[in-house]
């Protein structure tokens, strides 16, 4: 039975300027960057008869091309490749450069535009073509392929994993009824299942079977389908879209393509022919296909390909699912989740991922056990915020318990400064204490120091107490920060305010800096002293988070 949904439909899509686009391809592959808003379309053959290695950007917002300018060195000109989304990252592997199958990987960073050639370990997949690729998690599985012999083709039914932190490859034998050897199907995941639909075999017979592989215990099974069951084809493309998989075009024989679309529900099995509204790409093989933001709609986009006569095409086209519906009551009952539970992901996302220092930071830390934090070899999978993957060159985490602020200094008083500033939207006053016997060319025995100092600080809290909005004593606390010692002099000591400009690998557009981690070097620009502090004691409203 098939379905005709008012609700799915065409679209042509007229781009309104730009580079003009990558042209007539096939071969091609097509990855959604940021939520879908970049299309990232990479090699491929066609524009001059032969095989190209250009990066071609789609703004799916404004409707425009691009063609960025890469660093690194790029990979070898290919099509039949597969090219998977890693956070922000492109994984490119395999494919042929028209004389030989290829083995060899390669990383795109989309934030850099930076080509990048990972020192891969263990034994990788033989050099193949019309494989397929799905990501799970951190790792990358590479099933299928043809590759060669002396004196013909050799059709692949193995399967690989990559760990895409480090970059080693793993040939894995899994349990179950594994697929037949074959090429030119398709590869998608679904949470933590990888689905292998159709292909042609090592007979030459086409394939419409669909086989599913548990990631977590490695074992295949056959999915007994239902429905109007999709006919058997090589070349086509599959998007998935939560638990439905979209398979549009395809071959059966030299002449026969299809340009129809066939929806799977993997958890049921069942399949639905979907006759959208509007007038759609005609018969096709070797298009790529992606899936963009669900928040447009559960748009599924579909560029280039092969037709019949064997001439590449340049066309791209939209399916509109209208399934952004059924995510969105996902998603509510998602929120449905208890406070409690709610809390306990919130946490452990915030305990995977940790923020790397700013690119000005190179240079290497001591932490509070001596450990040094040198930056990390290009090797090295740093995991950023909001789940995303990048691979940072010369970079390295924060250290725990450290944060380089900046902050006003407010006060000049005998034995330091206090300061103001503003951290994650939260006002933090604090204290700058020297720990050196002389102050400003005012005496102070040693022994007497700590009276000094709590004395000041008393007078600072009655300060505090004194000002609007100010917290109340036993709303403050004070953290004990270690620096770097030196030396202190010729402080010239005002009751106006000074302004401080401390080194740190802060933002520029303070004046002040207040760096708390190991060294912190405070330059008055009221006079030409150097000041060296030893510690600092920072008091701030409990409210004010500090890391």
């Amino acid at each position: 039975m098939s379905v005709h949904n008012n609700a799915m439909r065409w679209e042509k899509v007229q781009h309104r300027g730009g580079s003009g686009g990558p042209g007539v391809r096939w071969g091609h592959t097509c990855n959604a960057i940021r939520g879908g808003k970049l299309l990232y379309v990479f090699g491929g053959y066609g524009k001059d008869q032969c095989q190209t290695n250009n990066i071609h950007v789609f703004d799916t917002v404004n409707m425009l091309w691009s063609e960025p300018v890469m660093k690194g060195i790029p990979p070898v000109p290919r099509d039949s490749h597969s090219c998977t989304t890693v956070g922000d990252n492109l994984f490119v592997f395999g494919g042929t450069d028209g004389r030989r199958p290829l083995n060899d990987l390669h990383i795109l960073d989309t934030s850099t535009n930076t080509w990048i050639l990972p020192s891969v370990r263990g034994d990788g997949p033989e050099p193949r073509e019309g494989h397929s690729a799905a990501l799970i998690g951190k790792r990358l599985f590479i099933f299928g392929g043809c590759g060669k012999s002396v004196n013909s083709e050799i059709y692949y039914d193995d399967l690989y994993i990559l760990n895409t932190e480090t970059f080693s490859w793993k040939c894995v034998v899994p349990s179950g009824t594994p697929p037949s050897k074959r090429v030119s199907h398709t590869c998608s995941s679904w949470k933590n299942k990888i689905i292998v639909i159709g292909g042609e075999d090592s007979n030459n017979y086409y394939l419409s079977d669909v086989h599913i592989l548990d990631a977590d215990t490695l074992v295949w099974c056959t999915l007994n389908t239902s429905g109007q069951l999709l006919p058997p084809r090589g070349g086509h493309t599959t998007v998935g879209f939560g638990k439905n998989l979209f398979v549009f075009g395809g071959f059966s024989d030299e002449q026969n393509l299809y340009d129809d679309v066939y929806m799977l529900d993997i958890e049921s099995g069942a399949w639905m022919k979907v006759l959208a509204v509007g007038e759609g790409p005609s018969g096709r093989f070797s298009m790529a296909g992606e899936s963009l933001d669900p928040q447009m709609g559960g748009v599924l986009v579909f560029i280039g390909g092969c037709n019949k006569n064997l001439e590449a095409l340049d066309d791209i086209y939209l399916l509109h699912t209208g399934l952004f519906k059924e995510l969105e009551r996902d998603e509510r009952r998602i929120e449905k989740l208890s406070l409690r539970k709610q809390l306990k992901l919130k946490c452990q996302e915030q305990s995977t991922f940790s923020p790397p220092y700013e690119k000005s930071s190179f240079g290497s830390e001591l932490d509070h056990d001596n450990t040094v934090y040198q930056p990390m070899p290009i090797s090295t999978y740093v995991p950023s915020v909001t789940g995303r993957q990048n691979f940072y060159l010369n970079e390295y985490q924060t250290p725990m318990g450290k944060r380089t602020f900046q902050a006003k200094v407010t006060k000049s008083f005998t034995g330091g400064y206090t300061i103001e500033t503003i951290i994650d939207g939260r006002p933090l006053r604090g204290v700058l204490f020297s720990n050196k016997p002389s102050f400003g060319g005012i005496g102070i025995d040693v022994s007497n120091r700590k009276v000094e100092i709590e004395k000041s600080m008393k007078n600072h809290l009655d300060d505090v107490k004194q000002t609007d909005n100010a917290p109340k004593e036993n709303e403050v606390v004070e953290a004990q920060l270690e620096v770097a010692a030196s030396e202190m002099k010729n402080l010239a000591v005002s009751g106006n305010s000074v302004p401080v400009e401390v080194s740190s690998i802060s933002k520029p557009d303070m004046a002040p800096d207040v760096n708390a981690g190991n060294n912190a070097v405070a330059n008055p620009s009221s006079s030409d002293a150097d000041i060296h502090t030893q510690s600092v004691s920072t008091v701030m409203d409990q409210n004010a988070p500090f890391h």
